[in-house]
This record gives C-alpha cells, sequence and structure tokens, in this order.
C-alpha cells in the first residue's frame, strides 16, 4: 500500500467490519441446535453404541434367572389385651407409631429366625453360596491381575482350610453357611407398610415358584403365633383365669405354629391376635423380576450416553471444526462462505463451470459476501483480496481460482497470483510463465514487463520462483511488491492464493498488502486451535481480515 492511502482506506484496518450480535448464538436454543447437528453428523456411532447396548442389556437379562413374588397382607386390628390383676379386658389403642413398632416385629430377627427354621430353610440350596456371576468373575480377575502387580489384593486360595481362626476362636463352618443362608433369606423379605394406613405387605421372592408364597403366609402365621402366644402367657399369669380360656388361646397359639411350619395360615380362627389376614399369598402365575424390557432399554440407553461420551471426548480431544456456527462462535469472526467440496479437475487450468452448480453457486455468494463487506473500500482501484489457510489443505487454490473466475465473469479485470501446492506444481509452472513475483521482487522487474497468463480470461503469475535461491531471499515487505501490487490493482482486482500460515511466513508479510484476508477453514481437518492460532499471526502481522471462508459445508 502506499502512504497516500485515502482515509477510509486507513480506517479499514480493522478486523471487524461488521458487529454481529453476540448473543445471538448462546442460550438454550443454540445448545440444543448444535447437539441436534452433532447428534445427526455422528448417527451411525451413536446408533451402533446404543444397539450394541440394547444386545448386551439383553443377553444378560436372558441370563439372569427368573424370580417369583407372593405378598400376604395384614390389617391391624388391636384386640382386647388381658391385664393381670383385672376382670374384664382393657381395650389397647392403636396408632400410627404402635403400627410402626408392629412394623419392626415382623422385622425382628427373632420372628424371622422362627420362620426360617420352621420351614428349615437352611438346607434350600437357593440361600446357599452361589457361584460367581460373569461381571464377578471378571471383577475377580482383575483383582488378581492387579494384586499380582503388587497392589497387596490377597485372593482366598482354593487350598485353604475349612475353618479359620479369628482372635483365637475356631470358626465352625455349618454356623457360617447358616448365617450365610439366612442374611439372604432376611434380604428377600420385605415388609412395608400401605402408605399411612394399618395394611402391612409381606412379600418374599424366590426363584422357586411355590416358595414364596409359602415363606410370606409362614411370616402372617408366625407374627399372628406371636401374637397369640403373648396373650396366653398373660393371661396364664392370671390367678382367676379359666381353663377354657387357656384351651383357646392355647388351641390357636398351635394352629398358627403349624401353619407356620407348613407354610400357610392358621386352619382355624385366630380372634385375640391384634391383626387380620386380608390376603394370603398366593402362588404366584408369572415370574416378577428379572425385568428384561426395562434391562433392555436400560442398556440402550447407557450405549447411547456411552457413544455421545465418546463423541464429546474425540471432539474435545481433536477440537476439529464440525460446522460454521461453531467456528463463528469461538473465534467471533463472520463466516462468509460455506463452500462443498469441489471436484477432481485440476487446481491449475480447471474453470468454475465444471465444478457442480452448488459448488459455483458458493463461490458467488462468496464473492457477494466480499463485495457487500467491502462496499467502503471500493474506489477506481481495484480490491486486493488475500485468500489463505491457516494449514495446507486440498481445496483452497481451487477455492481461489474459481472466485477469480467468479469476479471476471462479473465483468471485471481479475489479476490471481497464485502459490504452488506443492514443489512439483512449483516445477510444471516454470515452463508457462516467467518471471513470477518472487523473480520481480528480486531482480527489480518493472510491472510494465511482467508477463501473465491468461487462464479463462484470468491473468496468472505464480508467486514462487522456480528457483529456489530466489525464494530464499525474496522479501515480500519490499516496496517493490507493494508498486507491483499498485500497478496490477489499477487494472481491477487483484488475488493472492497464498501459501498456508503454517509452511510459509511468506503469506503474513503478502497478508498486509491486501484490503480483505480470507481465512479458510477444512471441516473435519481444521482444529479449532489451528484457526485460533492463524488468526493470532495475522493480528500480529497487522493484516486486515474481513471473514472466513468453510470448505465442506452443505
Amino acid at each position: 500500500m502506499s502512504n497516500q492511502s485515502p482515509t477510509i482506506e486507513r480506517t479499514s484496518r480493522l478486523w471487524r467490519l461488521d458487529d454481529p450480535d453476540k448473543g445471538a448464538s448462546d442460550g438454550p436454543i443454540a445448545l440444543l441446535r448444535e447437539m441436534r447437528v452433532l447428534i445427526w453428523k455422528h448417527k451411525f456411532a451413536l446408533i451402533a453404541c446404543t444397539v450394541i447396548g440394547l444386545v448386551l442389556a439383553g443377553f444378560y437379562a436372558r441370563s439372569l434367572p427368573r424370580t417369583y413374588a407372593s405378598t400376604a397382607t395384614l390389617l391391624l386390628e388391636p384386640r382386647k389385651a388381658a391385664v393381670p390383676g383385672k376382670d374384664v379386658d382393657a381395650p389397647q389403642a392403636l396408632d400410627l407409631n404402635r403400627a410402626d413398632s408392629e412394623l419392626q416385629i415382623i422385622r425382628s430377627e427373632r420372628l424371622l429366625s422362627a420362620v426360617f427354621e420352621s420351614l428349615d430353610l437352611q438346607s434350600d440350596p437357593e440361600l446357599g453360596p452361589q457361584p460367581p456371576s460373569a461381571i464377578e468373575g471378571l471383577l475377580a480377575w482383575a483383582r488378581s491381575a492387579l494384586g499380582g502387580y503388587g497392589m497387596g489384593l490377597q485372593l482366598p486360595s482354593a487350598t485353604a482350610p475349612h475353618s479359620s481362626s479369628v482372635n483365637g476362636k475356631v470358626r465352625n463352618p455349618a454356623a457360617d453357611a447358616r448365617l450365610e443362608a439366612f442374611s439372604t433369606f432376611a434380604k428377600r423379605l420385605s415388609v412395608r407398610r400401605v402408605g399411612q394406613s394399618y395394611v402391612i405387605e409381606i412379600e418374599y421372592s424366590s426363584i422357586d415358584p411355590t416358595l414364596p408364597a409359602r415363606v410370606a403366609n409362614a411370616a402372617v402365621s408366625g407374627y399372628i403365633m406371636q401374637a397369640v402366644s403373648f396373650k396366653a402367657e398373660a393371661v396364664r399369669a392370671r390367678s382367676e383365669a379359666l381353663q377354657g380360656r387357656l384351651d383357646a388361646l392355647a388351641a390357636q397359639v398351635n394352629a398358627a405354629g403349624e401353619a407356620m411350619k407348613n407354610g400357610s395360615l392358621p386352619a382355624i380362627p385366630t380372634p385375640d391376635a391384634d391383626a387380620r389376614v386380608i390376603g394370603a399369598a398366593l402362588p404366584p402365575l408369572s415370574p416378577a423380576g428379572p425385568r428384561g424390557l426395562l434391562i433392555t432399554l436400560l442398556g440402550g440407553i447407557l450405549g447411547f450416553l456411552f457413544g455421545s461420551s465418546w463423541v464429546a471426548l474425540s471432539l474435545a480431544r481433536d477440537g476439529k471444526i464440525t460446522n460454521a456456527d461453531e467456528l463463528v462462535r469461538e473465534t467471533n469472526v463472520p463466516c462468509w462462505g460455506l463452500i462443498p467440496a469441489a471436484g477432481d479437475h485440476n487446481a491449475i487450468t480447471g474453470h468454475v463451470l465444471d465444478e457442480k452448480p452448488a459448488y459455483a453457486a458458493s463461490i458467488r455468494d462468496l464473492r457477494t459476501s466480499i463485495e457487500i463487506a467491502c462496499l467502503a473500500l471500493r474506489s477506481e482501484r481495484g480490491l486486493v483480496i488475500a485468500v489463505v489457510g491457516s494449514t495446507a489443505g486440498r481445496g483452497i487454490s481451487t477455492l481461489c481460482r474459481n472466485l477469480s473466475q467468479i469476479i471476471r465473469g462479473s465483468g471485471r479485470y481479475v489479476t490471481l497470483f497464485r502459490a504452488a501446492e506443492t514443489t512439483d506444481q512449483r516445477g510444471e509452472e516454470a515452463h508457462l510463465v516467467a518471471p513470477s513475483l518472487t523473480d520481480a521482487a528480486v531482480l527489480g522487474t518493472s510491472p510494465d514487463q511482467l508477463v501473465f497468463e491468461n487462464r479463462h480470461g484470468v491473468a496468472v503469475l505464480p508467486i514462487h520462483s522456480a528457483n529456489e535461491t530466489a525464494n530464499l531471499f525474496v522479501d515480500f515487505r519490499h516496496p517493490r511488491v507493494s508498486r507491483i501490487l499498485d500497478a496490477v490493482r489499477l487494472k481491477g482486482d487483484v488475488l493472492l492464493d497464498l501459501p498456508a500460515l503454517d509452511q510459509s511466513k511468506d503469506a503474513l508479510a503478502l497478508a498486509t498488502h491486501a484490503d480483505v484476508v480470507v481465512l479458510v477453514a477444512i471441516l473435519g481437518k481444521t482444529s479449532i486451535g489451528e484457526i485460533n492460532s492463524g488468526l493470532q499471526q495475522l493480528r500480529r502481522a497487522r493484516a486486515k481480515l474481513v471473514g472466513m471462508a468453510v470448505i465442506g459445508g452443505r
């Protein structure tokens, strides 16, 4: 640029020529939109994880044994309590606290032990030690592997004796087996009160279809026997007790005890009990568990969450750009064009009409966005537009070539200074045109002596020379380069197809001569960190930046 640049051109050295609404991409709506885009982009991975979760959960549900449950129902009804020393029985009140007390009585170890012994459940193999499941076997293998690395984890030996000594006392394996069986039995027996009522439900679950009803009924009979036994003892303690009353209570106690052994309800009425059976436990008609559908759905949800976490971690690890909205949100720089991936046409001699219509339309939209953003910069001279990528990527030179052809097709004269993407391309171009911009800057060639090649109406000149020595010594910040660009822009617009910022600092030197710098990102390849690094380099070089273009958009 010359030192006599107009005021508006000097004041245009701003990073933002507009002021977009910073809050437009914030809020829950934008977050949901972003999630929808990510889900749609990674839909196959998420579907695969969900299906795997469903299949694994389905196999796990089918591997679980079928369990059956039966429930017996009691209604607490306090009868008249026999009080020693009185001729009449005193009514006994019942409140919520008393109901909770009765609940704890049913859950007591004394009552449960009586039921456990009466039904002889100690010999039930279901309550004994079970073989480890697949998950437990995997955990045991992990503990063994960690223990092998000195983690201090000790596994029980297969040759360990059947009895061990703890605090000098020899443990009885039979007693240990009974305790384990009783503990399992107590865990499977649940007692709960229905809401705030006086109704108590006793439920037992087992893989044996006939056992749950027997245990639930035995628990009811045991509670009745315990309540009637207490009253019988109270009556027996009275000196004036009648033998008939004692016989009635004894009959109720015997009936309840026999029912508890048989796993049924008392065969005779028990009017002296503090509860009335309102629902006997019946053998279940179908398994109560496991809930295969629920487990399968849970597995699908876990699979989807695992897939989502995997996608999120992958995005956080590589930081690749997934869409233009994300790029604008992270950099606060406007995106002026979404360019689909170009075809396999030659980046040097191809024409924009050889591309798909959607690609050509996106290049036209990019040109329009640049024109709108640079209305204040338009004068008798043409614009100098620099196109650069933060990293090397396929399609950037093709974009610049097609952009020059679109501008030329609108009636403006266009000069394209292009950088060869590879050393081989630089050698191919050596015999096409001479000299290059590098040769002109090093040799001091007059702008009138430059020889441009005409490609589809666009004047093309390479930036770098086929002479590597000239490329080594060239200084694109030299006033000779400014004079060449000023002379060329008098004819029309100038496009600078710059090398990637991470490959050569020549891109920064040439970008300072441009009125407009368009930073190009490639979806799925360029990361946010690389874009931010490119922005920082352009800022330090005091280059102007209008916006970005994204290759790979729809």
